[in-house]
Parts: structure tokens; C-alpha cells; sequence
């Protein structure tokens, strides 16, 4: 019941839609239920027992009377029997037409969930923090957003479609059958709580077992983007066998779970119409002694309440497996509900101060960090005024980036505080703070779009052409842009492969200087680039410092010779710092890393 009454509230600012559908499937229902009742006096004129409408019915000979009464006349039974059968088409086609237009709003209802649904789990995800995405198979991610919301559709198109349609059969078919024989319809209603009673064992083991489908088929989709992303490697490797066996091996996972699920959602519907069958026959017994040997009952009133029941049963089959289809809606709904009820950064922001720039520096007090019981930063203390560069140097694992992940608060100290101009950042508004950084990093992302958009991304187009190209200038990219087919309005494709990997770096920087930030870090931004590559970068930065703190991770000291200040982090703790003279002065630790990459280089 929780799952509904989260789904409830996507349901409600389309209330309207589900009103129509509902409205217009009612209506057809009673056309449906009144059309086949016409069949007592057809039945009657074939046969000759009597040409007017039989009574004893209340309502519903009134109804009939005022039909066909008109057209009935003992005379011409011929044309009585036309007359009744153009009222039925009739009916039938106006009845069409409102479950027509009854399914358009049940199929507008749908898709705008959906999509709804869609959206809110999107921007949700994008908001939760960063550790969340480490813990979390980009697979799987994929498969909520998409192939989740999907199968949530499901159990809104079973409640909001169908199942009203049903329903409304059922109840005006009902009603008409109590009209007819109280008797027989009470026989035949016994067939509902019997097939839903049988059912319930079958729904909770399928909802457990789609709840593990939709984590096997979040497997599936993880190893095919991985490969997708990585194919370079796997060839390189001659990986493609390996990764052959990993796929086919999650596929199998999927479809053998599938064929499980499948064996006993195909259970539901032999059991229901056996049970349904069985109850029909019980009626026609019933109602032939109500008519051969009681004579209560006429002959065609029971081949038209026979032929009411056996249509009711359609419905009550569809009614009846709606649960079993709605388990794999439902374990899919669970899976999104679970990412929905994640807080998120802004949910879990307790800042409330704004920042306008930067005036003195960030410092680090005390810091602390740990993953659980891995500790990663420890008892680190520095001080990085502005207009500094602060080069952090050491071993991979020391805690280089973890450190800088610090300042835009991806992840907040487990001790210890990091402040900003005097002001612990955790009591600044994340938006406010986050406005103060540029980050560049080693990853370089690019998106699917034209130079202008990625140098100016998510600017809202705050910044002229003139903006962005002195921020291409100052980045050392304005060159082999305009040298691009359409210069800045060149597509880069997918992740920007069409650039080299210095190229996709300095666009990188451009994005992160257009918006001016006080503070910019450089999470080994050069360690992938050719020297040319890194020489121009390395001008960017140089041009830069005014005004400006830095921080750069770098594997090659060769660029950090100008720094400030050098941070040697080694297992979580800074064991040296100082500027490059000093240190290799020293003979520490920095000493023998440059000692290496000098011998290295040789």
C-alpha cells in the first residue's frame, strides 16, 4: 500500500485525465450492459413467445419499453427482429466511440506519469552526493531511470486504464444481473473472492521474484556500459571473449529469472477461467431448474443472464491477473522509490550564509576523513591564501583528491573543519559556495553538443560570444578551435573524441574560467597531455594566478616547480610541505620523487 500512495501523488495533477477515462468508460459500460439486455425480446420476436417487453424487471423494462417498445409489433415479427438488431449496432458503435475517447485520456494518463515519474527520479538522482554514485553501478542507475520508470507504467495503465474499464463492466453487468435474478447472481459472484483467495500466494511470491529481475537486469545493463565505455581497452587487451562470458553470463541470470516468473504469472489465468468455467456451469444448472422445474424464470431471460456471465468473466480474468501483472510494476516502482527516498545535497545543506568571493584563503583544520573504518585523510592542517598555488603531491591512494573534494563540499570531513575566508564551509549555502570553484580533472567530460555549449555549460547563456572566446584565449584553445569545421559551432560528439586529449583539456579550463572562480583546482589536469599539450596548459595556469588560489594534483613535478607551497600527502597525512626549493633541499620524500622522475626522464 505504501508503493500507491507514493504513486499517488503523480497521479494527482492529472486528475482531470483520469476523470475523462473513467467518466467515458462508465458510460460505455452501461451501453455495453443495456445492448446485450436487448437480447430478452430479439429472443422473444425469434421465437415467437411474445413481442412485448417481458415485465417483472423494474428499471430495466422501463428501459427496454422506451428502446424499442416503439418498434415492436406482433404483426411484422420481422421487422421487429431488424429493429432491435439496428438499436444493438447502434449501441454498440456509441459504446465504441467512449472507450475510444475513454483511451485517449487513459493514454495521455500514462505517458504523463511517466514522464512525471521520469523527471522527478532524474533530478532527484542528479542532487544526492557523490558517494552515492560511487556505491552505485552506472548500470543500475540507467536501468531505474529509464527501464524502471517504464515498468512503473505498468501498474498506472492496469489502475487507470483498464482496471476502470473493467470494473464498470463488472458493476453495471452486476447490477443488471441482480435486476434479473437475485438468485443466480449471488451463485455467480462467488467466483471473485475464491480466484482472489487463491491468487494471494502466487502475487507475493511474484513480487519478490521481479524484485530480483530488475537487480539482475541492472547487472546486465552495468557490464554493457562498461564495455561500451571501455572498448578501447577491451580491444587492446583482447578482451572480447572475456567480456563475452560476463554479458552472456548476467543475460542468462536475467532470462532464467524471466522464465521463472513467467512459469507463474502464466498460472493466473488457466486457474481463473477453469474456476470461472466451473461457476458458469454451476449458474446454468441452477437457472435450468429455476426454468423447468420452478418456472420462475423464462427461457430467454436465462440464455441472456447465461450470456451476461459469460461475458462478466473476461473481465474478472483481467481483473483478477491485474495483481499478478502489477509485481513486476511494483518490484520496478520499489527500485525507484528507493533512489527517491535518498536525501539530497540540498535536503542535507544546513548552511545559511552567502559568499561573494573570496578575500583571505581556505584553510584546513584538523581534517579528518574516513569510509567507514578506512581512513583516508588525516589530521590534515594548511593554510592556502589567496593567489597561492597549492600543489599537493604523492603516491596514488594518499588522499590527493579526496582533499580537494573537500572544498566544494562533495564529501564533508568526518573531523575536523574546512574554511572559507575564516567561515567553516559547512554553515555556506552549497549553491553560494560551490559558485566559487572551478574544477578541471584528469577525466575530461564533454558532452555531445557544439564548442560554444560545452565551454559555456549550464550558463543559461549569461556570457557573450566575446566571453567565451577570452576564455578560450586565456585556456590556449581559441587557436584549433577556429581551425574546426564550424569553430565554435562544431558538434564534438560523444565525450568530445574528436578532439585530441590536450584539446579536450583546454576546453575543459575555458569552462572553468568563463565563470571567473576565486578558487580552481586542477586534479592532475596534465598528467595525460604530450609536452606541447602540458606547455600550454601550464601558460594558462601561470596567467592566471593573479587574485586567484590553486590547487593543482600532479604527477609531474615539472609543473608545480612555481607553486606556493607543496603538500607531500603519504597514507592520508602530509609528511612534507614547503616550496620546490626548500623540499628537494630537504632530501625528504619530495627529494627522491623528483630524484626518480628526473632518472625517469633521462
Amino acid at each position: 500500500m505504501r508503493v500507491y500512495r507514493r504513486l499517488l501523488q503523480f497521479l494527482r495533477p492529472h486528475s482531470w485525465r483520469l476523470g475523462g477515462n473513467v467518466g467515458f468508460n462508465v458510460v460505455a459500460a452501461v451501453l455495453d450492459g443495456v445492448a446485450f439486455t436487448l437480447l430478452i425480446p430479439f429472443l422473444n420476436s425469434l421465437f415467437g413467445l411474445e413481442t412485448k417487453i417481458a415485465e417483472g424487471m423494474g428499471w430495466l423494462t422501463v428501459l427496454q419499453d422506451w428502446l424499442i417498445g416503439p418498434f415492436l409489433d406482433p404483426a411484422q415479427p420481422m421487422q421487429s427482429l431488424r429493429a432491435v438488431i439496428l438499436v444493438i449496432l447502434a449501441m454498440v458503435a456509441i459504446k465504441n466511440l467512449f472507450l475510444w475517447a475513454g483511451g485517449q485520456f487513459g493514454a495521455s494518463l500514462q505517458e504523463n506519469i511517466t514522464r512525471d515519474l521520469r523527471a522527478t527520479v532524474f533530478s532527484h538522482m542528479q542532487r544526492l552526493p557523490l558517494p552515492w554514485f560511487g556505491r552505485t553501478k552506472t548500470g543500475q542507475i540507467l536501468a531505474r531511470i529509464l527501464t524502471d520508470t517504464e515498468q512503473t507504467k505498468i501498474i498506472l495503465a492496469e489502475l487507470a486504464t483498464r482496471t476502470v474499464q473493467n470494473l464498470a463492466t463488472i458493476i453495471v453487468t452486476v447490477v443488471i444481473l441482480f435486476t434479473m435474478s437475485l438468485r443466480l447472481t449471488l451463485v455467480s459472484l462467488v467466483i471473485a473472492p475464491v480466484v482472489m483467495a487463491l491468487l494471494q500466494p502466487l502475487l507475493r511470491k511474484l513480487r519478490k521474484g521481479h524484485r530480483r529481475l530488475r537487480n539482475e537486469y541492472g547487472e546486465m545493463t552495468s557490464v554493457l556500459q562498461e564495455v561500451v565505455s571501455g572498448i578501447r581497452l577491451v580491444k587492446s587487451f583482447r578482451g572480447e571473449a572475456y567480456e563475452d562470458e560476463r554479458f552472456i553470463s548476467a543475460s542468462a541470470r536475467y532470462s532464467g529469472g524471466m522464465t521463472r516468473m513467467q512459469r507463474l504469472s502464466l498460472l493466473s489465468g488457466p486457474l481463473t477461467e477453469v474456476l470461472g468455467t466451473v461457476i458458469a456451469m454451476g449458474v446454468l444448472w441452477i437457472g435450468a431448474t429455476l426454468v423447468l422445474t420452478e418456472g420462475s424464470m423464462k427461457g430467454t431471460d436465462l440464455v441472456t443472464f447465461m450470456i451476461l456471465v459469460m461475458r462478466l468473466l473476461q473481465p474478472i480474468k483481467q481483473l483478477s491477473q491485474a495483481p499478478t501483472t502489477a509485481q513486476q510494476s511494483l518490484a520496478a516502482a520499489e527500485r525507484l522509490l528507493e533512489v527517491l527516498d535518498q536525501p539530497t545535497e540540498p535536503q542535507r545543506d544546513q548552511g545559511q550564509r552567502e559568499v561573494q568571493g573570496l578575500r583571505e584563503g581556505v584553510a584546513f583544520d584538523g581534517v579528518h576523513f574516513s569510509y567507514g573504518e578506512e581512513a583516508v585523510l588525516q589530521d590534515v592542517s594548511f593554510t592556502a591564501k589567496r593567489g597561492e598555488i597549492v600543489a599537493l603531491v604523492g603516491a596514488s591512494g594518499a588522499g590527493k583528491s579526496t582533499l580537494v573534494d573537500l572544498i566544494p563540499r562533495f564529501i564533508e570531513p568526518t573531523r575536523g573543519r574546512v574554511l572559507i575566508d575564516g567561515v567553516d564551509a559547512r554553515e555556506i549555502r552549497l549553491a553560494s559556495l560551490r559558485a566559487l570553484t572551478g574544477i578541471v580533472s584528469q577525466d575530461t567530460v564533454l558532452f555531445n553538443d557544439t564548442v560554444r555549449a560545452n565551454i559555456a555549460y549550464a550558463t543559461g547563456g549569461r556570457y557573450t560570444q566575446a566571453q567565451v572566446e577570452a576564455a578560450a584565449r586565456s585556456a590556449n584553445a581559441h587557436e584549433f578551435i577556429t581551425a574546426l569545421p564550424q569553430g565554435y559551432d562544431t558538434v564534438l560528439g560523444e565525450r568530445g573524441t574528436r578532439l585530441s586529449g590536450g584539446q579536450r583539456q583546454r576546453l575543459a579550463i575555458a569552462r572553468a574560467l568563463l565563470t571567473d572562480p576565486p578558487i580552481l583546482i586542477l586534479d592532475e589536469a596534465t598528467s595525460a597531455l604530450d609536452t606541447e599539450s602540458e606547455r600550454l596548459v601550464q601558460e594558462a595556469i601561470d596567467r592566471l594566478l593573479a587574485g586567484r588560489t590553486v590547487f593543482v594534483i600532479a604527477h609531474r613535478l615539472s609543473t608545480i616547480v612555481h607553486a606556493t607551497q607543496i603538500l607531500v600527502l603519504e597514507k592520508g597525512r602530509v609528511i612534507e610541505r614547503g616550496t620546490h626549493g626548500e623540499l628537494l633541499g630537504r632530501g625528504g620524500a619530495y627529494a627522491r620523487l623528483h630524484a626518480m622522475q628526473d632518472r625517469a626522464n633521462v
